[in-house]
């Protein structure tokens, strides 16, 4: 019943929301979505599931996804912006398909916006901030297509004002940073790692958050932690970014966010050769990376509420109440941990030292504003810290 509830609010008080001869079969790849956040602005708990919507504003609309560099099988920003697409559109019979890009450049990612509104598709959706310059070019030009991105700010749009017909998502990623950091500390690991992407916005938060996170812990129990911390400097896994991981599980490193879409295949790796753990990102990891490198590995991930954000907007666009022209900072809306657009994977290993009451204590704390944690990036990683001992060790390559 409380879902359904939450449901009917997100319908009634939402805020905000192949193909042509080209589209591609699925492929496995890398992606992530940084992005700048601007001001927060106020935002309704995200929906669980996807949204009844009247049928008779179904036929109106043909949603579009169209991928980034990565593809819908990457086990983060495309697959899960894909399958809450085709979830909500397949249970309000809306018509549905993705599109995906043939290069990582603008200029495909533009061409594959025009042919889905040439195809008469009038909702697109982006996850990323890749699309910033596609969303630039195609938005101002097609006034009567509602566009929704995920992860794509007002720096990387680069517009002097945001277009009417866009509603782009960014997320607190400092926020569920601490949580994991905090978690990992509580459960007894003393000596973390960080390994990021590319050193953006969205990943420096994630990053800085999770030394936070880690220090307070470390502070109330009193323990003697160490972390180190690096970006690959790309978003995928490789042979010098496993050799790094190597290294620090070899010397003694426990557990690793790797924080930077696939590649946490380094840091799985390496973490298999020793026994060692993982954090994931974005989404709940932990089937793929446990299935992929041995059973129990990830102990939890830090995560985004994409297909909330995905349903809510959707579910807005159907209802006629799809509110435009906005960035929207989505953080805590709730002491419920579930109810968050950011917070920790429902696969989290939970023990004595940080138990699901301990969990939800901290969300609840942080949602009052008991606990804060600072989100300047300008700043280095060393500086969130006041006990646990930060090494940096700046990129791989």
């Amino acid at each position: 019943m409380k879902k359904i509830l939450a449901l009917v609010l997100a319908l009634c008080m939402v805020f905000a929301l192949a193909a042509c001869g080209q589209q591609a079969a699925p492929a496995e790849a890398p992606a992530e979505q940084p992005a700048e956040a601007p001001a927060e602005q106020p935002a309704e708990a995200p929906a669980e599931a996807p949204a009844e919507a009247p049928a008779e504003a179904a036929g109106e609309y043909k949603v579009a996804m169209i991928t980034d560099y990565g593809d819908i099988t990457d086990q983060s920003f495309n697959q899960t912006t894909y399958e809450a697409c085709k979830a909500f559109c397949e249970a309000n019979a809306v018509d549905f398909t993705y599109f995906k890009p043939g290069s990582d450049s603008d200029e495909d990612r533009i061409s594959m916006i025009e042919a889905a509104i040439d195809q008469g598709y009038n909702v697109i959706v982006m996850p990323g901030y890749a699309f910033g310059a596609a969303i630039a070019a195609t938005a101002p030009e097609y006034p009567d297509v509602t566009f929704i991105a995920l992860d794509v700010s007002e720096f990387d749009i680069g517009l002097d004002e945001i277009p009417a017909n866009l509603f782009s998502a960014v997320y607190q990623e400092e926020l569920c940073g601490f949580m994991a950091g905090y978690a990992a500390v509580k459960l007894g690991y003393t000596k973390l790692g960080f390994l990021g992407g590319m050193a953006v916005p969205a990943v420096v938060r994630y990053g800085y958050g999770f030394v936070q996170g880690a220090d307070k812990a470390a502070a109330e129990i009193g323990a003697d932690v160490t972390l180190n911390y690096v970006y690959g400097n790309q978003f995928y896994g490789d042979a010098d970014i496993t050799a790094a991981m190597d290294t620090w599980y070899g010397a003694g490193t426990e557990i690793v966010f790797a924080c930077g879409g696939g590649i946490f295949t380094s840091a799985a790796e390496a973490a298999a050769k020793v026994g060692g753990k993982v954090i994931g990102v974005d989404v709940d990891q932990a089937a793929t990376i446990d299935a992929g490198y041995g059973e129990g590995m990830t102990v939890t991930s830090a995560m985004k509420g994409l297909a909330a954000t995905v349903n809510t907007e959707l579910a807005a666009v159907l209802a006629g109440q799809f509110q435009g022209g906005q960035i929207a900072n989505l953080g805590l809306v709730s002491e419920v941990p579930e109810e968050n657009y950011v917070q920790l994977a429902g696969s989290t290993q939970f023990g004595e030292g940080f138990t699901v009451e301990d969990y939800n204590a901290l969300v609840a704390a942080m949602f009052k504003g008991e606990i804060t944690v600072n989100n300047d990036i300008s700043i280095s990683a060393a500086d969130n810290a006041t006990t646990i001992t930060v090494v940096d060790q700046g990129t791989v390559k």
